[in-house]
């Protein structure tokens, strides 16, 4: 405990200002909140197989609106994990049809009108209770009373899920004595470290209730905004996306610095690559880039998917006068179909009122809202996992082999320069027979680390590869090795 506190009592007097003014927020927030449970909802033939209840969590001028599945496995003492979306502004339903929840959206048989909803096998609920959370402010149908309020950066929302954490226990008791953990996807990997740093030091200074934190789990994270633009290069070298020649020309001219170089031959070679690569897709190279569904005319998609049963109008034709490839989208080669039924699903008013979403507080739900009044204001967390590395935490961090978004390369720079003591090193690991990805254990002081790729995955690999990256979790959260 002496050395945690040492540790936390290190941090730089700007932190310790923003902590004083965290305390001062958590002091004046309300504890008020509400909480049902559903039973059905819109879409999904008969009662759901598990349990789920929505509800806010009031966080200052904030309700955060949050949907919690509880363990089908033994939720008395399965772990509880705070699970955060990327975008920034994705909200937590993401995660929960898309990732790692129980549910997903019946594409196959999808028509027009209202999606209907299937049954996940592979769901992180069959071992664990998730909290799957609309934040930051702005996501999902979260809200708040001023407009002032909307206003936020990188380490306010990470302060207000600590805030939102114990308000949440203290309105659940039962939870109070579960582990707990902390997820990510994408852009929230920015906040976990954070969060849990926040949450370390809360418990210190004696914050209730106590959060009996064990660790974090980063799905393709961003980490590290200098180190990940610098990653791509090599990335793309990597996997024949350019030339050994072009390669290294880029090495020799930029030294390394492919960011902010100003090197005119560097320039020179990072505007070739920069052609070379237009059309590749960031989130996964072997994926098509849909360049054919501008903004507008995914508007108007969605608006006239919306009203197709009105105007009497099949999805065919639809998708032909937006000259929307059909069979292209059902095939999953497009994440947008399945994207756009989320927006479609989550606007009806039976779906909002199963929900118990307060009426009038949202205008609109987005499955990612990109309009959010944020401002980045931290751009490296580097720093925090370097301190978290002497605090005992267990950590999970895995990628996509083929994500050029954040990269797999620069996920295993960020983590080498951890200085951690390789415990087991690479290795395959295997679902139902097969390779599913390569593995390496680290170990430091009580500190674990299990990194993995996931193969043939790009970024977000929970939603290409659902059922290895829940394979991958249960064995890891129940300390088994991949």
């Amino acid at each position: 405990m002496a050395r945690q506190k040492a540790m936390l009592n290190s941090r730089s007097q700007g932190i310790e200002k923003m902590w004083v003014s965290i305390l001062a927020v958590l002091l004046s927030a309300s504890a008020a909140s509400s909480q049902y449970i559903v039973e059905t909802l819109p879409g999904f033939p008969g009662r759901l197989p598990f349990k789920l209840e929505t509800g806010y969590i009031s966080v200052g001028e904030i309700e955060f609106f949050y949907y919690f599945v509880q363990s089908t496995g033994n939720p008395e003492a399965d772990p509880l994990l705070l699970f955060m979306n990327g975008g920034p502004g994705c909200s937590g339903l993401n995660a929960f049809l898309f990732q790692i929840g129980p549910l997903k959206f019946n594409t196959t048989d999808y028509t027009g009108g209202l999606p209907s909803l299937l049954y996940e096998p592979d769901a992180w609920t069959k071992t664990a209770n998730i909290i799957f959370i609309d934040a930051p402010i702005g996501a999902g149908f979260s809200y708040a009373m001023t407009a002032s309020a909307y206003n936020f950066t990188d380490s306010l929302n990470a302060a207000q899920m600590q805030i939102f954490l114990r308000n949440w226990l203290a309105a659940h008791p039962s939870f109070e004595t579960n582990p707990v953990f902390v997820g990510s996807d994408s852009y929230s990997g920015m906040y976990t470290p954070m969060v849990a740093t926040e949450i370390l030091r809360g418990n210190e200074a004696g914050l209730k209730p106590y959060i009996h934190l064990r660790g974090i789990i980063l799905s393709c994270p961003h980490t590290d905004a200098y180190l990940e633009a610098n990653a791509r290069i090599s990335f793309a070298h990597r996997l024949a996306l350019i030339s050994n020649a072009l390669y290294q020309a880029l090495e020799k001219d930029c030294g390394g610095n492919f960011v902010d170089s100003t090197n005119a031959n560097c320039s020179e070679d990072l505007t070739v690559y920069n052609e070379l690569i237009e059309l590749i897709s960031e989130t996964n190279v072997l994926d098509p880039v849909c360049t054919f569904i501008s903004p507008k005319s995914k508007e108007a998609f969605k608006i006239a998917i919306s009203n197709q049963e009105k105007h009497g109008r099949s999805l065919q034709d639809i998708t032909k006068d937006h000259l929307i490839p059909l069979p292209r989208l059902r095939d999953h080669q497009c994440s947008y179909f399945e994207y756009l039924l989320s927006d479609i699903w989550g606007n009806y008013p039976g779906v909002q009122e199963a929900l118990h979403v307060r009426p009038g507080t949202v205008s609109e739900f987005f499955r990612c809202n990109i309009s959010l009044a944020y401002t980045v204001d931290v751009t490296s967390v580097l720093d925090y996992h370097k301190n978290l590395t002497n605090l005992g935490m267990q950590v999970l961090v895995f990628g996509g082999d083929h994500d050029m978004l954040i990269p797999h390369n620069g996920l295993e720079e960020w983590i080498k320069w951890l200085d951690l003591t390789v415990d087991i090193d690479w290795r395959p690991w295997y679902v139902d027979g097969q390779v599913a990805g390569y593995t390496r254990n680290y170990k430091h002081s009580g500190y674990r680390l299990t990194y993995a790729t996931i193969k043939g995955a790009g970024h977000s690999p929970t939603e290409s590869k659902r059922r290895e990256c829940y394979k991958m979790f249960n064995r890891w959260i129940h300390y088994h090795p991949l």
